[in-house]
């Protein structure tokens, strides 16, 4: 166990690429006796920190009670988390644990969660994500980050909670995944895990999350991220709600355009300049292909990357949310259960979803990936 005294900065901390174990009492001196609050979830409050020598941080409080998940998701944030380092993923610097108080200790990120800039109508939130461009690279780091926890770590992380209020960014607007409070671990030759409870937030989780004890792959975060994507196009929650309670679902809106040849009156109507049209319509397309019915026809992560970059040309997607189409959910739960027999970690031809005889640009990470192999720290 790593321990440290109020005169270590955290950069000193950092080298030891592990968790770090904070005090109670340490954690009351970096927040002010926790006086600013950054946030909250349903594991607990986030607060703004700061060490002593001045190096910003967000501690996350979580919740007490007499069950044991809040305690089991603490440690395997804590093991799954704090040994994994990426560009696109917060970096998690230590914890406290004790009888009283279950904290972790994460890098603060200065411009907060994606969700501000994109359904806020405040003036200064739209300038300062200015570009659309801007809005593009967040998706494409997004994706990076999340090829990484699915197709790079030793063991498979499953987020189950892709939304733009877990993704946070940074100084330059550079995006970090964000919020591991829903991971599950899995080996990463083991496909499907068993699920029981809804996981998620509703709006965002695949809909083979609405079947019964269905074995729940890695492919729920691909489906979420397409519906980020959505959303990053229309900058505007999916839903909305009408005046005379008519349902305006966006999704629904970018595949009937789509289908119609109309995609890019689409774009211009969302008020995406000239110059970034032709990327926006890639995006449109990786979000349809993403939010596929089918875990087996969503692309994997490393797959949504190479599509992003424009590096190839994308295959015309399926037409997607059958289970809102007059499919029932036996329907779909059929195609899944021929899906699951033949899926493996590898048996995917990439070819599925994008035209093999095109240039491909390789997936850079953009930085060096390190993964802690030594002996658990909690």
């Amino acid at each position: 166990m790593v321990r440290f005294d109020a005169a270590n900065t955290l950069e000193d901390m950092m080298t030891y690429e592990k968790p770090v174990r904070f005090t109670p009492r340490q954690l009351r001196a970096f927040t002010n006796n926790y006086s600013t609050i950054l946030g909250s979830g349903g594991f607990g409050k986030v607060y703004l920190g700061k060490h002593l020598n001045g190096v910003p941080c967000a501690v996350k409080v979580l919740q007490r009670n007499l069950d044991r998940k809040t305690e089991e998701q603490f440690k395997a944030e804590v093991i799954t988390v704090g040994r994994t380092y990426h560009v696109n993923l917060v970096r998690l610097y230590g914890f406290c644990y004790d009888r009283n108080e279950s904290a972790l200790v994460y890098e603060f990120m200065k411009n907060g969660s994606l969700d501000k800039y994109l359904f806020c109508n405040n003036n200064n939130n739209n300038q300062a994500i200015g570009s659309w461009e801007i809005l593009y690279e967040i998706a494409l780091g997004t994706a990076k980050g999340m090829a990484y926890l699915h197709e790079e770590c030793r063991h498979r992380i499953i987020h189950y909670d892709i939304k733009p209020a877990n993704i946070l960014l940074d100084d330059n607007f550079s995006p970090k995944v964000a919020d591991f409070g829903l991971a599950k671990l899995c080996n990463r030759d083991q496909t499907h895990v068993t699920m029981t409870g809804y996981r998620g937030t509703p709006g965002y989780s695949a809909p083979e999350f609405l079947l019964h004890n269905f074995p729940i792959s890695y492919k729920c975060d691909v489906y979420s991220f397409g519906m980020l994507l959505f959303e990053i196009l229309g900058r505007r929650k999916n839903t909305k709600v009408g005046d005379t309670s008519s349902l305006d679902w966006f999704p629904s809106c970018v595949w009937e355009k789509y289908e119609k040849g109309e995609l890019e009156e689409l774009i211009i109507s969302c008020g995406i300049e000239e110059a970034q049209r032709e990327r926006a319509q890639r995006l449109a397309n990786v979000a349809l292909w993403c939010v596929q019915d089918s875990p087996q026809v969503r692309p994997r992560m490393s797959v949504v990357v190479k599509m992003l970059e424009g590096g190839v040309e994308i295959l015309p997607p399926p037409k997607p949310f059958g289970f809102m189409f007059s499919v029932r959910a036996n329907a779909i739960n059929s195609s899944m259960n021929n899906d699951s027999k033949s899926m493996t970690s590898s048996g995917e031809e990439d070819s599925n979803w994008y035209y093999k005889n095109t240039r491909e640009a390789p997936i850079e990470f953009e930085s060096e990936i390190q993964i802690d192999n030594g002996a658990n720290q909690v």
